[in-house]
């Protein structure tokens, strides 16, 4: 038997159903490099996030973790399950950065089905609407983001 990840990555859109609740697995722990090296890439030289000395000087005593790095792992968790097989993302809503995240984290993310729509202009699709959590090592809620995709409803 042949199994094809590309079968089961995504959903169709009658395959999500409001209310329902998917884990992601597995979690990622963010190293020095992976802040490091993203706040580089994305050009965010504040020093929250590359200073050791500074950070030792402030709240937290040391260096956060780039929020839009936490964001986009949350984000890129959730695709295997969720939008794996969207045609476009079309909104990133209601980010939300709930607690610090600091280099060792753990971080995991779940997704909750909000509501599920078909197309008004196009019958061969739909709009999926998630929320979508992301925690920590300790079960601390670190960040929460809503979203909506566009999925092909299931060939016939």
């Amino acid at each position: 038997m042949i199994h094809d990840r590309r079968d089961t990555f995504g959903g169709y859109l009658e395959d999500f159903v409001p209310g329902d609740i998917h884990k992601h697995w597995p979690g990622k722990t963010i190293t020095e490099m992976d802040n490091h090296l993203f706040s580089l890439l994305t050009m965010n030289h504040n020093p929250l996030h590359i200073d050791e000395q500074y950070m030792s000087e402030h709240q937290h005593g040391k260096i956060l973790v780039n929020g839009a790095l936490v964001l986009s792992l949350v984000v890129g968790m959730s695709v295997p399950e969720m939008s794996g097989k969207a045609i476009a993302n079309l909104e990133y809503e209601k980010i939300v950065h709930t607690g610090p995240t600091f280099h060792g984290d753990t971080v995991y993310a779940e997704s909750e089905i909000l509501d599920v729509r078909e197309s008004n202009s196009r019958p061969d699709r739909g709009l999926v609407y998630i929320e979508t959590r992301g925690r920590n090592q300790r079960d601390e809620q670190i960040l929460t983001m809503r979203r909506t995709f566009l999925v092909p409803k299931r060939p016939d």
